[in-house]
């Protein structure tokens, strides 16, 4: 008997899920994807050229809040939560919805999607969005450098324009981020590693993705997205704790999965929290994550001319996920403006333009602060009409990537940037080697 499905994602571990656990199975039938997080994906489909023999119109991506709607209609059995970063009590609500509508409700398990590689793969995961994940791959992919090894990263897919054109994605110069059509949100992951040398993957087909980075790597590097899991299986898996959110590694899904599974285990920004959240971070690892090694690390906030910052009024914009579904209320920028004594941080929700208004009313914990959204040509124009409105002495910008190369802005802008910084011993580089001596890599 043929099941029929719904796939819950946000354009990315769903599409995944979809092509490891579904494409070309002939006991299910998948009616849809639905949709949450990101903007504009809802409406589109996942096209015929990806989805296969058993789907040759390809299948549509509808709004989650139609799902009770979609089960009713399609008289669905089974679906299939496939995204990251949500509350485990938010999952159990969808369930609850799933499940009264006469349906079951499955979470895929971790490694049963994970693609074995020929190379070592070393995965960076995270508690929650904004843990540091970034900064803590350039560590890895620098550390693997200096051990004489051709590294390759594949980062966590982020699918938000023409899915027939993002199948297999190779980054090796800033040329590329145009012949893609990146959005902000990509450029900032892909943008800091192709910088320094290294050559990044994504896409869509994870399988074809990873059969071209052996081609060319020693080490691949997984480079995690949000909190979920690694697309392919790691021979060292590496979690990023964040103690400015404590207690988080056991409330989101699937950060915990990643707690759980950790080899070594980061606690990152351990120079700005505070030292009680630090230790209880630590607790939560012991306990749930015994075998995990421990490393303590800061997330050191560089500035270039600080003095630039005294005495002004700034308007601080942030990573945008960060600050989203990420939870978080301040990030880099923030710290900067404190620690170097501006005068006071510009509210930018007076300013707001269209896309970027609504960002704040859907997020409506995000204070004074503006969240680099640009998932859009749009978004990235309301993010520049915003920026070039607001009344203030300085464009403060703590986003991976380099803004004012994307949007004209008229006012002064100075940037802030965070890298991976060691605590104290064990370094990461000694938790790392010491993995992989002993699988002989």
């Amino acid at each position: 008997m043929i099941e029929n499905v719904i796939i819950m994602g946000a354009a990315g571990r769903d599409f995944h899920n979809f092509n490891v656990y579904f494409k070309d199975n002939p006991r299910y039938k998948v009616i849809g994807f639905t949709a949450t997080q990101i903007p504009d994906i809802e409406r589109r489909l996942y096209p015929p050229e990806l989805s296969g023999e058993l789907y040759p119109e390809g299948i549509t991506i509808y709004p989650e809040d139609q799902l009770a709607g979609l089960i009713r209609e399609y008289k669905v059995d089974l679906v299939a939560f496939s995204y990251s970063d949500i509350p485990h009590v938010e999952v159990m609500h969808k369930a609850s919805v799933v499940m009264a509508e006469g349906a079951d409700f499955i979470l895929i398990g971790a490694t049963y999607t994970m693609l074995k590689s020929q190379k070592p793969i070393v995965a960076v995961c995270a508690v929650r969005t904004g843990c540091g994940k970034s900064q803590t791959t350039r560590q890895v992919c620098k550390i693997m450098k200096g051990m004489g090894k051709k590294v390759v990263a594949v980062r966590h897919p982020m699918p938000y324009g023409d899915l027939t054109k993002q199948v297999v994605q190779r980054f090796s110069s800033y040329e590329d981020f145009e012949k893609h059509e990146c959005t902000i949100e990509e450029r900032e992951e892909y943008e800091p590693l192709v910088a320094r040398g290294i050559v990044v993957y994504a896409g869509i087909d994870y399988g074809r993705i990873l059969k071209e980075a052996e081609k060319e790597a020693d080490v691949i590097v997984w480079d995690g997205g949000n909190n979920d899991t690694p697309f392919f299986y790691p021979d060292v898996h590496i979690v990023v704790f964040d103690p400015h959110r404590a207690g988080h590694e056991r409330l989101y899904y699937p950060g915990e999965t990643n707690m759980v599974m950790a080899d070594i285990a980061v606690i990152n920004k351990v120079d700005s929290a505070d030292p009680l959240h630090v230790e209880q971070v630590r607790e939560n690892i012991e306990k749930h994550a015994p075998k995990a090694q421990i490393v303590l690390a800061e997330s050191a906030v560089l500035v270039d001319d600080p003095d630039l910052i005294r005495g002004k009024r700034v308007l601080v914009v942030e990573d945008g996920p960060t600050l989203t579904h990420g939870g978080m209320a301040y990030g880099a920028g923030t710290l900067a403006a404190k620690m170097h004594n501006a005068a006071g941080i510009v509210d930018p929700k007076p300013y707001a333009a269209g896309t970027i208004k609504e960002t704040f009313e859907a997020y409506p914990h995000v204070g004074a602060l503006l969240p680099a959204m640009g998932y859009s040509k749009k978004q990235i124009h309301d993010l520049e009409l915003t920026i070039n409105s607001a009344d203030c002495d300085l464009v403060l910008f703590a986003t991976p990537v380099d803004l004012p190369k994307l949007l004209s802005i008229d006012r002064p802008t100075l940037r802030v940037r965070y890298e991976y910084k060691d605590h104290d011993g064990p370094t990461l580089e000694e938790a790392l080697v010491s993995r992989l001596k002993k699988l002989k890599v």
